[in-house]
């Protein structure tokens, strides 16, 4: 019987959040799931769930800003172990979003969202590319946001950090791409209908009506869609929303 490949999904919280969603779609498809988050408990839900649906999944606290954490998880990654065959499907899903207005944000507030959400990805590319560039396979995909293509008031700190994401990829991408690594960047142009904005926008579904908000599962089919793409047809980015969402 063939060995499971692994595949790594950095920035898995809540299981209605789409770190959740696309570990689950993986283990669908019969891969094993490095689960890996901050929070011990949340991951530890998630991979439970994948595994009492006969899925196979690992959850692996992380703090995707510390570089020696980062590393040891591509060490686990690329590792030829109990859990499967090195990994050839990564998702680097780090990001925080919140409303200041910048003539009170403070200099840490705007240091933290470029640590979570771009160095961090940093981080996760480098070692990517470290580890699948000399094999010459691999899918990474990056989860962008409407700020990777456009500021808007109060969110200075969170647009600057996609932007710098979205630009990173990019160079990623086309370094590593004539290596045989797809290097995706989806761009969610939208409120996901997770976990994350319910409990802070409760009527928010409502309002939107029937398919307003991106469905976490509907995002995770995209992923993996881009994973199985024939490589003489790459797509390096995707931007995803609602049907009504206006752009």
């Amino acid at each position: 019987m063939a060995q499971k490949k692994k595949a790594v999904v950095l920035g898995v919280g809540a299981e209605k959040g789409l770190g959740a969603a696309a570990s689950r779609r993986f283990a669908r498809e019969g891969y094993h799931v490095l689960v890996a988050g901050r929070t011990e408990a949340k991951i530890a839900q998630v991979a439970d769930t994948i595994r009492g649906a006969g899925g196979a999944a690992t959850p692996v606290v992380v703090d995707g800003t510390k570089e020696d954490e980062v590393i040891a998880l591509w060490d686990r990654a690329m590792a030829e172990d109990a859990d499967g065959a090195p990994v050839d499907l990564a998702v680097f899903n780090m990001g925080n979003n919140a409303a200041v207005d910048i003539r009170e944000m403070t200099a840490r507030h705007f240091e933290e969202s470029w640590r979570v959400g771009c160095f961090a990805g940093f981080l996760f590319g480098r070692e990517a590319v470290r580890r699948l560039a000399p094999l010459g396979r691999g899918t990474v995909i990056f989860t962008g946001a409407s700020g990777s293509l456009r500021g808007r008031p109060r969110f200075a700190a969170f647009n600057a950090t996609k932007g710098g994401l979205r630009l990173l990829v990019q160079s990623l991408a086309r370094e590593f791409g004539p290596q045989g690594l797809h290097i995706a960047h989806a761009i969610i142009d939208g409120g996901i209908e997770g976990e994350r904005l319910m409990s802070r926008m409760p009527d928010r579904k409502e309002k939107a009506g029937p398919d307003g908000l991106l469905d976490i599962d509907a995002i995770a089919d995209s992923y993996w869609h881009l994973h199985t793409q024939h490589r003489s047809a790459w797509t390096h980015e995707i931007d995803l929303r609602p049907y009504k969402e206006p752009f």
